[in-house]
Formats: structure tokens, sequence, C-alpha cells
């Protein structure tokens, strides 16, 4: 058994912490470790944590918020790194970690792993399906650069759109490099496509998004999800103009057109303003030149239609005669048309002479007294049939009125009978017959009649009902008495039929 060691000085546990932070940074300082990063986190207050492992083990790291903005990546899981740092411990969990100073893809190789990795993973959900991309306007009015206001880049965009076509250019600034540059140019996106039709900061017609050449690192802003997204959902047509014409970002899939340069991103965005005018100045000579081609294609037309036309004289002279003749005619025919019509006038007065409409008064008027006269007769003669008609439904009624009241008085004695009938019955049936013969019937405290001497007790009141009144009593001495009713010779009864029985009353 091991005896402790009391000779060893006491320390505490924190005096034990930063011993051996001392010992591990004096004996590593400075390192250069590879690895593979595991989880990553970005806290608000701009430090970054993450793991760095590898088969066998694995190292917790911290960047400070100092240091986050050279990092030029967007750090996630999988990515394989170059890390430099200096190596301390975290007495609050007991822990070492790697304090970065410069981080670096481990190669070329890793970020175009990772690059090929997310390409797929986006080109699976359709993001950069040709199904998805729009036209370019022939003639934007208003065109949206996205793109850093410093640069050279927004530079050549304006003198080529200067050169080819002036428009109005609206630009976004935002970071095209490092942290934070991805999510500006999403913002950016995404903010052209927020603003209305019609408000005091016009909506552009075409986008563009731009950035001059750099290493695969100074570009991977361009290749981060979010910029992907926003670029794939914008409403309005977008030009991606990252780096030169080598250099290929995820957003060149997304966007509706890749530029190989910002300058060309611009040639696409609008036509040669001389181009045009030349071009319209070529099509207003050609309609010009065809619309006098066809202008003499009519005349010609009309001159040899005109020539085949016959003389207006020769087509005139018939209608001419046709008309004299008919004007020598048109005297003669009124006169006749008169004569005509006053012998018509004539006839008709003399059948419109006095004595003859006398006479035909007269007529009308002794046909008229004959239908009077037929009138009255037919009306007294009808008046006659209908007093005739009244009479005999007077006679008629009083008869029926006979008959009812003799029907009246037989069903009322009728009736009269059945309910004496009916009232002798029940005087037979009715308990207050018996009564009436000296019996009386015996009542419990609640009014039900008693049967038998066993349903009552000494002591308990009773009521006794006579015919004349009814009397109230106790019991005093209850003897039940046991009979035995002989038993009689059952008699079959003659069953009669309803014929030969009659009826009681």
């Amino acid at each position: 058994m091991n005896e402790p060691r009391i000779n060893l000085p006491e320390l505490t546990v924190s005096e034990l912490s930063a011993a051996l932070k001392r010992t591990i940074e004096e004996a590593y300082g400075y390192v250069r470790v590879r690895g593979e990063l595991g989880k990553v986190s970005y806290h608000s207050n701009g430090h970054v944590y993450f793991d760095l492992k590898d088969e066998r083990a694995c190292i917790a790291g911290v960047i400070w918020r100092k240091i986050a903005p050279r990092i030029k990546l967007k750090l996630e899981a999988g990515l394989e790194v170059v890390i430099t740092g200096r190596i301390t411990t975290y007495p609050g969990r007991s822990q070492y970690q790697i304090v970065v100073e410069t981080l670096e893809p481990a190669g070329l190789g890793a970020l175009m792993a990772l690059l090929e990795e997310r390409k797929r993973r986006l080109a699976a959900e359709g993001l950069f399906d040709e199904a998805r991309k729009q036209l370019l306007p022939h003639l934007p009015a208003v065109i949206g650069v996205v793109t850093s206001p410093t640069g050279a880049v927004i530079r050549d965009i304006l003198h080529r759109l200067a050169d080819r076509f002036p428009r109005r250019v609206l630009v976004w600034p935002v970071r095209v490099q490092g942290e934070g540059s991805a999510a500006d140019v999403a913002a950016a996106i995404t903010g052209f496509n927020a603003l209305p039709e019609r408000g005091a900061v016009p909506r552009p017609d075409l986008l563009i998004v731009a950035r001059g050449g750099g290493s695969l690192e100074d570009l991977w802003s361009f290749n981060e999800e979010i910029v992907v997204r926003a670029a794939a959902e914008s409403l309005i047509p977008l030009i991606s103009a990252v780096g030169h014409e080598t250099d290929v970002t995820l957003i060149d899939f997304a966007a509706d057109r890749r530029a190989p340069t910002p300058t060309a991103a611009a040639e696409m965005a609008v036509p040669v303003r001389l181009e045009l005018l030349a071009d319209l100045d070529s099509l207003a000579r050609r309609a010009f030149g065809s619309w006098r081609r066809n202008q003499e294609a009519r005349r010609s037309e009309l001159r040899s239609a005109a020539r085949a036309l016959p003389d207006a004289d020769e087509v005139l002279a018939l209608p001419r005669q046709r008309f004299d003749l008919a004007a020598d005619r048109l005297s003669r025919a009124l006169r006749a048309n008169a004569q005509l019509h006053r012998a018509a006038f004539s006839r008709i007065g003399a059948r419109l002479a006095p004595h003859l409409l006398r006479a035909q008064v007269e007529r009308r008027r002794e046909r008229y007294a004959g239908l009077r006269q037929r009138l009255r007769a037919s009306a007294a003669a009808n008046l006659a049939s209908h007093r005739a008609d009244i009479t005999r439904q007077r006679e008629r009624l009083g008869t029926l009125a006979a008959r009812a009241a003799r029907a009246v008085d037989n069903l009322l004695e009728t009736r009269w009978a059945r309910c004496e009938r009916d009232a002798q019955l029940l005087a037979a049936l009715s308990y207050r017959g018996v009564l009436a013969r000296g019996f009386a019937l015996v009542r419990d405290r609640s009014g039900r009649p008693l049967r038998a001497a066993a349903a009552v007790s000494p002591g308990v009141p009773i009521g006794i009902e006579f015919i004349d009144g009814r009397v109230g009593a106790r019991v005093e001495v209850v003897q039940a008495q046991t009979t035995q009713r002989a038993e009689m010779p059952t008699r079959r009864r003659r069953r009669y039929s309803d014929s030969e029985q009659g009826r009681l009353f």
C-alpha cells in the first residue's frame, strides 16, 4: 500500500490550472495544425468556436473577434484547413485549445471538393434548371448593379454603358470579399426585388452582380448558398459577372445569364445606340421605299383600269333618252289619272244623295225596332221560366225541411232511450245497490277498501260507509275465520249466437 506524500506542496485548483497553462504555452507556443473542421459556432459577439479533428483526436479552437474578419472562407463542418495559432488552456472547462492566428484551406482540392458537393446539392433542388432562366429585356430603363462602390468594376460598367447606350444605373454597395460579404450580396439582390414598381426609387429592369478577378478564396462569397438562392429566387433578370472568363462560381449557374467579365455584362445589358439608330434609319428608308413602290403600282393599276372603262357620254346616252321619253309621257299620265279619280268621285257622290241616305236610315230604324220587340218578348219568357223554377225549388226545400225535422226527432228519441238503458245498467252494477240491501263498505285510513280481516290490526282507525253516510271506528279485536267454499259443480253454459240472444234492454 502506497503511503501519501505529505511533503508535496498544497496547491489550489486555480494555481494548478495556471501552472498547467504556463507549461503548455511555454512548451508549444505557436503551432501549425492540419485537420477537418467539426462543429462550427459563430457567436453573437463576433468570436468563432469550432472543433478541429482527424481520425483519432479532436482539439477545440477559437477565433477572436479581431482575427475573424481576416478569414476569407465561410467555415463549415467537413472543410479541411491548416491553422496557425497558440496552444493554451481554458481553466473553466479543464481543456486545452488553439487560438487561431491564421486559417487557410488545406490545398485547392479541399475547396473544390466542397464546391462540387454544394453544386450537386443545389442542382438536385432544381436551382440551376434552364426552365427557370428569364429572358433579358432588350432595352432596360433602369439597371441595378450589385458590387463594391470603390473598385474598378463599377467604373468599367458605367463607362461601357455610357459608350453603348446611356441608361439610369442604381448601385447597391456591398462587400465582395471577406466575412459578411455573402450576406451583403444576397440582401442587395433581395432588396432590389422588394422595391415597388412605381416607388420613389424605381425598380430595376435588370440586375448585374459583378466583381473583379481573384483567387478561389477571394471569390468564395459568390459560392455561398445564401447568394445562390437569392439569385435563383430573383424575379428581376440577373446577369452574373464575377471574376474573369476562366473563373466559375455557383452564382453563374443560378443567374439568368453569365458574363465572362463585368464589361461583357454591360454589353449584354444594352445594345449599341448608334447601331440601333442606323438600323432604325435603314428600316425607315426601306419602309418609305416600299410605300412609294406600292403607290406607283396602285397608280399604274388605276390608269389601266381607267383606259378599260367606256366613255361617259356613251354610258349615259340610253338613260338620257329613256328619261326624255318618260318626261313626255308624264304630263299625259297625270291628266289621265286626274280624269279617272274625278269619275270615281262622281260615282261615290251619286250614292251619297240625301233621299238615298234617308231610305237607308229608315230601313235601319225598322230593323232595330223589330230587334227590340224580339228582345222584350224573350226577356218576358225568360222571367216567367225563372219564376216557375224558383217556385219548384221552394216547394222542394219545404219537403226536405219536414223530412229533416222528423229525422231529428227520431234520432233524439233513440238516443234518450239508450241513455235510460245505460243508467239502469249503471245502477244495477254499482256497489251502492249492495249498500241499500243492508251491507256496509269498510275502508282504511287512506280510503282503500278492506277485503279481509287479516289486512287490519287492533287499534287501527277505519271508516265504514253505509247507504246514507259514513262513520269512523277503531278496531278493538281482530278474529280471523277460515272459510272453505264448497266446490260447486260447474254447469256448461250454452252459447247463443247474436241472433238468438238478442239484447238485454
